[in-house]
């Protein structure tokens, strides 16, 4: 059997892992002057990935361990990390709704189309989808650095005899 230090450590450095790709996705929506398909699925390969990163270690070995040590850095981890969470879905309902109504106008095909003048809740949306990816990356860092914190106090500190 693997030692838990070790899969906590694995789960870490996933998660860890999945911020440069967080990053880069957003980057690549906030440096495109027009918002084509391609660019879309470029941003969304570098998302899929840090999400999947992220959420594999915490559905499959974060959460199902989190009441064996539910202590008040516990619970200030997993709220951070739920809310983040939560945040990103708020902002997937701007997100869809952009889509949708991207692709009723053909959007991605005319990349002259200005995006405002597609639909009048289109500012809605968009500040939807801003302050939900915002608030999901704030989040996720407190979730992380409160993550690392609760790492280094179970695994790091104990075996050195502290």
């Amino acid at each position: 059997m693997v030692d838990s230090s070790v899969v906590a450590a694995i789960a870490g450095l996933s998660v860890t892992a999945s911020l440069p790709f967080l990053l880069y996705g957003a980057w690549i929506m906030i440096d495109a002057e027009v918002v084509t398909w391609n660019v879309l699925t470029h941003h969304l390969r570098y998302i899929g990935v840090g999400l999947a990163l992220t959420t594999v270690p915490v559905v499959g070995w974060m959460i199902p361990r989190l009441f064996r040590r539910l202590t008040g850095l516990a619970v200030i981890h997993a709220f951070f990390g739920l809310q983040a969470y939560a945040l990103l879905a708020f902002a997937l309902t701007g997100i869809v709704r952009i889509l949708q109504a991207k692709r009723n106008a053909d959007a991605y095909g005319n990349p002259d189309v200005d995006i405002d003048e597609i639909h009048e809740d289109m500012g809605h949306w968009r500040s939807r989808l801003r302050v939900g990816v915002a608030g999901f990356m704030l989040l996720w860092l407190c979730a992380w650095v409160t993550g690392i914190y609760r790492f280094y106090a179970i695994h790091v500190a104990p075996a050195m005899g502290w």
